[in-house]
C-alpha cells in the first residue's frame, strides 16, 4: 500500500511540474504577443485559462500592465508539491517501514 501512495506522489509531482512549465511558457508568450490562431498557443491557452481565470477573478493582480496571476499559480503549485506530494511520500515511507517491521 505504501508503494501506491509513493506512485501517486510521483505522478502528482510530475503533473504539477508540467503544469508549472506550461504556466511559465504562457507568461513568456504573453510578452511577445504570439499569433492567437497558432495551434500550440491555443493549446497552452486552453490548458491554463481555467486556472488563471479563477485566480484573476478572486485576486485581480494586475499592476502596471503586468498580470501577476501566473506567479500566484506557481506559488500554489509549489505549495501543493511541498505539502501534498511531501505528505504522500511521508505516508508511503511510514507504511513501508511498518510493513518491514512486520
Amino acid at each position: 500500500m505504501g508503494n501506491l501512495f509513493q506512485a501517486i506522489g510521483v505522478v502528482l509531482n510530475m503533473v504539477l511540474t508540467l503544469f508549472m512549465w506550461v504556466v511559465i511558457i504562457r507568461a513568456v508568450l504573453s510578452w511577445v504577443s504570439p499569433d492567437p490562431y497558432n495551434p500550440l498557443v491555443r493549446i497552452i491557452n486552453q490548458i491554463t485559462d481555467p486556472v488563471l481565470y479563477r485566480v484573476r477573478r478572486i485576486f485581480p493582480l494586475v499592476y502596471g500592465g503586468f498580470d501577476l496571476s501566473p506567479i500566484l499559480v506557481i506559488l500554489a503549485i509549489y505549495f501543493l508539491k511541498v505539502f501534498v506530494v511531501g505528505s504522500l511520500f511521508a505516508i508511503a515511507a511510514k507504511m513501508n517501514a511498518t510493513a518491514i517491521m512486520m
